[in-house]
This record gives structure tokens, C-alpha cells and sequence, in this order.
């Protein structure tokens, strides 16, 4: 797993949902291991993606630029 941080993107413009979601599901394969669950994980996989995906946007939301 890449362990550095780079900035992918500023706050603006501002990332879509779709950007957000995509991003989620990036973070659940990588941590879980599975580019697609079982039938018997997917609940649980889908539930991860929302749940990230939710704290993400709530992140983006109260973060402020530096640039304001």
C-alpha cells in the first residue's frame, strides 16, 4: 500500500459525489484486499463505501482553504 502523501486536488473546485464515492471504494478494495467481494462480504463491503464515503464529504465540508 503507497504510504506517501501527495495532494491529489485543492478544495477548489470542489470534489463531486461521484469523486467522493469513487475515492471510498478505492480506500475499501485497497484496505480489505478484494477488488470485488464474495456474495456473503458484499453488505458489509457496500456498507464501508457508504460509511467513508459519508466521513469524507463531511470532511471536505468544514475543511477551509488556505487561500480564502
Amino acid at each position: 500500500m503507497c504510504r506517501s502523501i501527495k495532494v491529489l486536488r485543492k478544495l477548489d473546485p470542489p470534489a463531486t459525489g461521484q469523486d467522493v464515492s469513487a475515492a471510498a471504494l478505492q480506500f475499501v478494495r485497497k484496505v480489505s484486499g478484494f477488488r470485488k467481494p464474495s456474495k456473503a462480504n458484499q453488505a458489509a463491503f457496500d456498507h464501508a463505501v457508504d460509511e467513508i464515503a459519508s466521513i469524507t464529504q463531511r470532511l471536505l465540508n468544514t475543511l477551509e482553504s488556505r487561500q480564502s
